[in-house]
């Protein structure tokens, strides 16, 4: 397998930027990297740096203290765990996050953050207990057309490319 990207904390000023939970210190030290669950998955594991319960309807921004460097042509793509979607319908409010190579070096840090929606119609509330797998990032490579002439250079995050 090709290693083509490594995952870090953010600072602990940068979490806590975003952080409006419990114990700063407890929660930051406790964040756990992602990792793959077999030698045969394909996602890493993001997992809930607090607990949550979501009932049907209700949104959570998890800021999950976790950046990604990626070689250039790679792209992290992040979805909800499988269980927690076929379960409850957990879906993350952007669809799919993707995480591109250069947000790493933007001003917070490339700070990844998972906003999830539970859209349960069954109306069961979901609970994801603090260091339990809730979301899952996969590498993937890919192209770009051979008249590409990008220059622009990001710095933010949500939206930050159309500024």
């Amino acid at each position: 397998m090709k290693k083509i990207a490594k995952f870090e904390k953010v600072s602990l000023e940068q979490f806590k930027e975003a952080f409006d939970g419990g114990n700063l210190n407890e929660v930051y030290e406790d964040i756990k990297l992602p990792k793959r669950a077999t030698t045969g998955s394909a996602g890493y594991d993001f997992y809930a740096p607090e607990g949550f319960s979501l009932a049907p309807g209700e949104s959570i921004k998890i800021p999950t203290g976790i950046r990604a460097k990626i070689d250039e042509g790679w792209v992290l793509k992040i979805y909800p765990r499988s269980g927690l979607g076929f379960k409850f319908r957990l879906q993350l409010d952007n669809t799919v996050g993707i995480i591109d190579s250069d947000y790493y070096y933007s001003s917070n840090e490339g700070h990844i953050m998972i906003k999830l929606t539970n859209n349960s119609l069954e109306g069961k509330t979901v609970t994801v207990e603090k260091g339990s797998a809730f979301a899952q990032g996969l590498f993937l490579e890919y192209g770009i057309t051979v008249d590409d002439d990008t220059d622009g250079i990001r710095d933010g995050g949500f939206g930050s490319t159309t500024k």
